[in-house]
C-alpha cells in the first residue's frame, strides 16, 4: 500500500500513468502468458497468442521492457536465444489484474441495469 497521502487528482494522475504502460491491445493478453511462470521464448509467446503479428509482438515487449514491467534475456548463442520475463515489479501487477478479472467477472453474472 501507498503511504503517499493522494488526492482526487493525483490518484487519477497516478492510475493514468499505470493504464499508460499497460496500453495497447496485447500487452495485458502477453503479461498473462509470463506472470508466473518459467522464462518464454519469443517463438513460445508467439504461438501461443495466435492473432499477434510478429512486429507488434516486439513493439509491446520492447514498451514493457522499457516501462520496467518485462525483462528480455539474451543467450549468446547460434541460433541465438531470447527470453522473457516478468520483473519483481511487473510481476507486483498479477493481485492487481486479477482483482480486475474478478470485478470483470462479476459483472457479467449481471444482466443489463
Amino acid at each position: 500500500m501507498s503511504k503517499i497521502g493522494h488526492t482526487a487528482m493525483t490518484a487519477a494522475d497516478g492510475v493514468e500513468q499505470a493504464f499508460r504502460m499497460l496500453e495497447g491491445r496485447w500487452k495485458l493478453v502477453i503479461l498473462f502468458h509470463l506472470f508466473g511462470g518459467p522464462l518464454r521464448r519469443f517463438s513460445d509467446l508467439e504461438r501461443a497468442i495466435p492473432g499477434i503479428s510478429q512486429k507488434m509482438l516486439i513493439q509491446q515487449l520492447r514498451q514493457m521492457e522499457s516501462d520496467g514491467i518485462v525483462r528480455r534475456i539474451v543467450h549468446h548463442q547460434v541460433p541465438p536465444k531470447v527470453e522473457y520475463g516478468v520483473t519483481e515489479w511487473g510481476q507486483a501487477l498479477c493481485p492487481a489484474l486479477d482483482a480486475m478479472l474478478s470485478w470483470a467477472e462479476a459483472r457479467s453474472g449481471h444482466a443489463e441495469e
